[in-house]
């Protein structure tokens, strides 16, 4: 009795199992069936969950695999009871048009897929059907459709960008260029929208001929319209995109006068120009804000940042003359006996006692300067602690070691937790490393690895890099001792002797594990004065001879980047960068040297 009830529970509750399952079945071995491209044993099990179960479910793969085995009677037999059931999807139009294209009948194709476009009522509709057409490659269609949208939509909606992906895809560069123009013609606020698309089409990576003919189109707009300044701000942020900064500055002046914006568009600009290095573009917009008077708002500081920018372009290119450095300084005392000694002037006062100490032998005047900036009345605190870094620099330039350590210790005391603090930290312990205590300066190296500024995280690894594989093999510190001094020397600007010293390495202390930093260092001094193609010589010297050395990576990026910028081989430049990539693949430069290779190989980057 026992058992004949324990039977009738199975039965009572798995035969409704039973019964649910075998469906499940009949759509997996259908599905199998149709990935294996078996549509025929496909079709039988299609059809019997159409019929049975859900045609809308089941009616694409139903139909799919009817057009496989060239059932096209019947096929169009189950689209036309889809559009009977659903006469609001237009979209089944397009597949009825495919069952003729499939059965070589475009002319009937072509009446279906008209008959649907005409009968477009509302938005809801025109999003189907135009990708059901997108589906086919059928583009000049979905053109129609997103057309006849706009005509129709009650809600004005346009479908320019919807129309400006079709021709897109089309290849129709000015069509999709008109298209999010025209979007613009509606609104401004779309400005961001088009900036978006565009982004993935022009720019920098793009084909020459492609940013031309946006700039084109772009011209004509601003010609027809030269009120609807939108147009000459698009253009303005296309030359950036493409570094034409000359051009991004001629519209920006324009602007500036047409809107009467006071020079703030010219002044976010020239910083932009600064940070690429176009020193010379950075300067002429500084001026033209200048040029507008004391009363402006901007004056004060476009005056202040054109000396800065002066500065850089001077000192970037490494061959500059006494006669450039003079006229530098008599700049800056002209323009701080103008504007005056005070908080707002600060960073300026700072860069002039660095020109003064490093590059015209005048410490004893940068260092009064500075300490007369670091008393000055509301001065921030973190001014003030740049300002005591850039005087502790100068004290160890002139040789005051200890209070050069003392004021780099007060930063990093009062901003421990700071970058600022952490690259005082880094300064304490490169002056333990000058003066050889090696082991206290690692210390504070490795502490300074975790750094949140990854400049100095890298420059902490770097140093104790340095030390550590000077030190791996031969616990002599005498050549890392006279290393240490000679990169002192080079901070002192002592650079003739420096390369004195180096040499004596090598000839102390012959095949030394320091030979690849000798090399690297003496690099370093020669773009410091702008001999490149002597530094590009002892960079080459470190890749062939000291392949497997640290410093091996650090001279194929500078090598690659000296030929991609300054030798303009890009050849050899993308050469160079592949050589890192595939050499050493945990290289600190492995991220930007995989973007410059990408760039100089072709490679469409958004």
């Amino acid at each position: 009795m026992i058992k004949i009830k324990h039977i009738l529970f199975f039965i009572y509750f798995l035969a409704p199992l039973c019964i649910i399952a075998q469906p499940g079945t009949d759509e997996q071995l259908a599905q199998q069936f149709y990935q294996n491209k078996e549509f025929d044993k496909a079709l039988e099990y299609y059809e019997k969950l159409y019929n049975k179960k859900s045609p809308d479910q089941f009616y694409t793969p139903y139909l799919n695999c009817l057009l496989e085995l060239k059932e096209f009677k019947k096929a169009e037999k189950i689209v036309r009871k889809q559009i009977k059931n659903h006469p609001e999807s237009l979209n089944l139009y397009v597949d009825l048009g495919m069952v003729f294209l499939r059965s070589d009948e475009p002319a009937k194709a072509k009446v279906e897929w008209e008959k649907a476009i005409k009968q477009i009522r509302n938005d809801d509709q025109v999003f189907p059907l135009a990708n059901a057409f997108m589906s086919l490659r059928e583009y000049n269609y979905a053109i129609e459709t997103y057309l006849k949208g706009r005509k129709t939509s009650p809600t004005n909606y346009p479908f320019s960008f919807e129309l400006a992906d079709v021709y897109r895809v089309q290849g129709n560069q000015v069509a999709m260029i008109n298209e999010y123009l025209n979007v613009l013609e509606t609104s401004d606020s779309y400005i961001q929208s088009v900036q978006n698309a565009l982004q993935t089409s022009f720019g920098n990576e793009a084909d020459s001929k492609q940013n031309e003919i946006l700039k084109t189109e772009l011209l004509k707009r601003i010609a027809r319209s030269p009120d609807k300044t939108i147009f000459s701000e698009l253009l303005i942020w296309m030359q950036i995109q493409i570094k034409d900064f000359e051009g991004a500055f001629i519209q920006a002046k324009a602007l500036d006068k047409r809107k009467k914006e006071e020079g703030v568009r010219v002044m976010g600009l020239a910083q932009l120009f600064a940070q690429n290095e176009s020193y010379d573009i950075a300067i002429r917009a500084y001026q033209y804000v200048i040029a507008k008077g004391k009363d402006n708002y901007y004056y004060t500081n476009a005056r202040m940042e054109l000396l800065n920018v002066s500065y850089l372009m001077i000192v970037s290119k490494g061959n500059y003359t006494n006669a450039d450095l003079l006229e530098l300084e008599k700049n800056f005392n002209i323009t701080i006996s103008e504007l005056g000694k005070s908080a707002s002037t600060a960073s300026l006062l700072k860069n002039f006692a660095h020109l003064l100490a490093f590059y015209l032998t005048k410490p004893t005047e940068a260092i009064a300067l500075l300490e007369e900036t670091i008393a000055l009345p509301q001065l921030s605190a973190i001014t003030q602690a740049e300002c005591k870094l850039e005087l502790a620099d100068i004290l160890l330039m002139t040789g005051d070691i200890w209070e050069a350590s003392l004021r780099y210790s007060q930063v990093e005391k009062s901003f421990k937790y700071d970058a600022i603090g952490q690259e005082a930290k880094f300064r304490v312990a490169r002056i333990s490393y000058y003066t050889g205590d090696f082991k206290w300066a690692q210390a504070q190296l490795d502490v300074l690895k975790g750094a949140t500024s990854k400049l100095i995280a890298n420059d902490a690894l770097e140093l104790s890099l340095t030390i550590s594989d000077a030190l791996a093999i031969d616990t002599n510190t005498a050549p890392l001792l006279i290393y240490a001094r000679a990169d002192l020397l080079a901070f002192q600007n002592k650079d003739d002797l420096a390369k004195t010293t180096l040499d004596s390495i090598n000839k102390l202390y012959p095949n030394h594990a320091l030979a690849d930093d000798i090399l690297f260092k003496k690099a370093q001094l020669e773009m410091k004065h702008g001999r490149l193609n002597e530094a590009a010589a002892l960079y080459d010297t470190i890749i062939n001879t000291y392949s497997e050395d640290i410093l091996a990576d650090d001279a194929l990026f500078k090598l690659a980047d000296l030929n991609e910028y300054h030798f303009k081989n890009k050849d050899k430049a993308k050469e160079l960068y592949q050589q890192l990539l595939e050499k050493y693949p945990a290289s600190l430069y492995v991220v930007e040297a995989r973007k410059r290779f990408r760039k100089l190989r072709g490679d469409l980057i958004n």
